[in-house]
């Protein structure tokens, strides 16, 4: 089927109180994993393409690549570009036919991240694109620092832009290789009673499985964004059909021997994060 938006995806997951996981994709093998566990569950997915994976294919093949996995599908399925930083970095995925695009203007000043915002809004919308923004800013793990979003920037912010999404930081890392984020429960339900946006964490692989399920049930937390546990599914099978066969020296083959693995995972948490269960 085309390509969904994610304001239509969000809006499948707020009807069922549910979370829609956004993977971020690294090539062609993981995101046809995350299709096809997509398929095997009945939920949506939404397939990112992050700063790294730009950095080694132009975002034209990965808008190319995403689109050719929707169609083929059977499931609603979201081309998102993750963390565009500027103004012709979103332009230039609307132009490659994503039809969701983040513009992450954490870093800067609260007007100027405003003023961003609403700029690629203006583009975004003339095409039919969604757009998520992000206020306050989520840190890595070993990095930056996280800077948590305050309730007058969650305010201001929700009231003078137009976004289908809004990405906040409240306990939420970056590139977390065990899940030990600690959620600010009481920040989180005051940012929500401030905005009837739908509300994305990035980061989520830090997030306990318990968690994921109360910010979806009781905060309308419609995105939660994951790599960092299926990268280390992947590199780990990788590793062991390398370990188990010595022989091995096709990438093909050392790459189609370890998908099964990745796509049972991206599976569970999809039943997880759609089902509840």
């Amino acid at each position: 089927m085309p390509l969904a938006t994610l304001k239509t995806v969000l809006e499948l997951a707020d009807a069922r109180k549910a979370a829609c996981l956004g993977f971020v994709c690294q090539g062609w093998e993981d995101a046809r994993a995350y299709t096809a566990a997509g398929e095997a569950v009945g939920a949506p997915v939404i397939l990112s393409a992050g700063p790294g994976a730009r950095a080694n294919m132009p975002v034209r093949l990965w808008g190319e690549m995403f689109r050719e996995l929707a169609a083929g599908a059977a499931v609603p399925v979201v081309a998102h570009l993750d963390h565009g930083g500027r103004l012709d970095e979103c332009e230039a995925a609307l132009e490659a036919g994503f039809s969701s695009v983040m513009i992450d203007g954490s870093a800067l000043p609260l007007e100027e991240n405003i003023a961003l915002t609403r700029a690629v809004t203006a583009a975004a919308q003339a095409r039919g694109v969604s757009v998520e923004a992000e206020v306050g800013t989520v840190g890595y793990q070993g990095g930056a620092p996280s800077e948590g979003t305050t309730l007058e920037e969650a305010r201001i912010f929700a009231a003078e832009t137009d976004v289908d999404a809004l990405a906040i930081s409240v306990g939420n890392l970056h590139l977390q290789t065990q899940d030990h984020a600690v959620i600010d429960w009481g920040r989180l339900a005051e940012i929500g009673g401030l905005t009837a946006c739908p509300l994305v964490l990035h980061g989520g692989s830090g997030i306990r499985a318990e968690d994921r399920r109360r910010l979806a049930r009781d905060h309308r937390v419609r995105k939660l964004n994951l790599g960092t546990e299926l990268r280390q599914r992947f590199g780990g099978q990788i590793r062991a059909e390398l370990e188990a066969d010595p022989t091995l020296f096709d990438r093909s083959e050392i790459i189609t021997r370890a998908e099964p693995a990745l796509q049972a995972l991206a599976t569970e948490l999809l039943r997880r994060s759609w089902t509840g269960s």
